[in-house]
């Protein structure tokens, strides 16, 4: 997969939402090591909002345009995640139609799959806070 260059999501935290790896057309992958601040115990179990906004970093880049939102997500968790893991999300863009793009996340820890989702993402003409 070739590196394209973002065109979206510019000021995004890779700490937080992720570090792109590879894009290509229709597709991203996104990486995230899980931080002691996304603990939610002591046992180092971490939060499954960073493992969404990884796997929603990836659909928005797979779709990368500069004006992509995300209109609607059904995730699930299938494992679970601590401080140390290592994360990829591999989005890949299923279906477009006018601005509408349907997107499909897997997101690993190693081989070990840990979440899948669908994210329904739109491309309106200007971005969503201009009147």
């Amino acid at each position: 997969m070739s590196m394209h260059p973002p065109r979206t999501h510019a000021r995004i935290d890779h700490g937080l939402c992720g570090t792109p790896r590879s894009l290509g057309e229709g597709t991203a992958e996104v990486e995230l090591s899980l931080t002691e601040i996304m603990r939610v115990d002591d046992s180092g179990l971490t939060h499954g909002g960073f493992t969404f906004g990884l796997a929603d970093h990836a659909a928005m880049l797979a779709v990368n345009e500069p004006t992509v939102v995300l209109a609607e997500a059904s995730m699930r968790f299938l494992a679970p995640t601590v401080v140390g893991d290592l994360l990829l999300a591999r989005a890949r863009v299923s279906e477009a139609a006018g601005k509408r793009r349907a997107v499909v996340v897997e997101v690993r820890r190693g081989d070990a799959l840990v979440a899948e989702g669908s994210f329904a993402c739109a491309v309106p003409s200007r971005h969503v806070l201009q009147r």
